[in-house]
């Protein structure tokens, strides 16, 4: 599917801003000749997806473009419980609404919380912290995994502050805060280890899998000649469960999920599901989008697309340089 876009003066864009008040979230789409805002909701879709959204089943119970996305998230990432949610900040609300205790002081620590997940942990009462690596905050400085989280750091805290005021520890990839920067296998494996010295549950946030996949496939050794799907099934067997933004690596214009292995948990973040999202088949989605989602899952761990994808923005960020404008490395 295509459409006209239309090239603006220098005029015209001095006068749109102004009726703006400036303020770039106010100018409307078809003024914005190239839109860097996000990657997020924004992609193309796939002929596969499109073809998928032909057969939404859109019953309010039993959807099954439900199962679908449920057996596709198993194959994927190797969840067993899924509840789908109108995108990653519905997720992420029923899992801290169901594990964090308002009158409680708790903490949440990330490699570096995104700004909704700060939000909401913020929200339910707890403290976001933050514990990634130092030269994460160096914007010029390379290393392959500026995403991972200081495990000294970590384990350090919870020594601190005790077992029980951390419900959860989140590790987020790729790391968005951050500038998108990966997280290693490695890391992921010594964080899980922590978590499960102190029987404290482990979530990733998974906006980005199979980027970060892509990464550790180019960057990390022993990883070279796995494929994505391998590397991804690794990357979700250390987790206890995750939350998913399906506007990202889910290829979609809508819709996300929180996905873990434990019934018990599961049932306990259904109800808040029911309340702030929809019935557990359905999430505060259309059939149709849950099906576009359950094919994304499965189109995004092509290594072809994630090359090509990648490629291109190491390509301008080259170009940047050359030109002297700065950009995070």
């Amino acid at each position: 599917m295509v459409e006209p876009l239309v090239m603006t003066t220098r005029e015209e864009r001095e006068r749109l801003l102004e009726e703006a008040g400036y303020n770039l979230f106010l100018l409307p789409s078809e003024a914005v000749y190239i839109d860097l805002l996000t990657d997020s909701g924004t992609s193309a879709m796939s002929d596969n997806q499109w073809a998928g959204m032909l057969l939404g089943d859109e019953a309010y119970a039993g959807s099954r473009n439900f199962h679908h996305l449920r057996a596709a998230v198993k194959e994927v990432m190797g969840f067993d419980y899924v509840l789908p949610t109108h995108q990653g900040r519905g997720a992420e609300n029923i899992l801290f609404t169901t594990l964090v205790q308002r009158d409680r002081e708790q903490y949440i620590p990330n490699n570096m919380h995104f700004d909704t997940t700060k939000a909401h942990v913020q929200h339910k009462g707890a403290r976001p912290v933050d514990l990634v690596r130092e030269i994460a905050y160096d914007p010029v400085a390379r290393h392959p995994f500026k995403g991972d989280m200081d495990t000294e750091k970590l384990e350090s805290f919870i020594q601190e502050k005790g077992v029980e005021k951390i419900p959860l520890v989140m590790l987020t990839i790729t790391c968005n805060s951050g500038g998108g920067q990966p997280v290693s296998l490695a890391n992921i494996r010594a964080v899980s280890a922590i978590c499960k010295k102190y029987g404290i549950p482990f979530f990733i946030d998974a906006c980005r899998f199979a980027e970060n996949a892509y990464f550790i496939k180019q960057r990390e050794e022993g990883y070279a000649d796995k494929s994505i799907p391998e590397i991804v099934r690794e990357i979700f067997s250390y987790a206890d469960g995750c939350t998913m933004s399906g506007k990202k690596d889910g290829l979609a214009n809508i819709g996300g999920f929180v996905a873990m292995r434990d019934e018990e948990l599961y049932r306990r973040v259904q109800v808040w599901g029911v309340l702030f999202e929809g019935f557990p088949t359905y999430g505060g989605l259309a059939g149709r989008d849950m099906e576009v989602l359950a094919r994304g899952l499965r189109e995004v761990c092509r290594e072809d697309y994630l090359r090509y994808r990648i490629d291109q923005v190491n390509y301008l960020g080259d170009r940047l340089l050359e030109a002297g404008i700065p950009i995070i490395e």
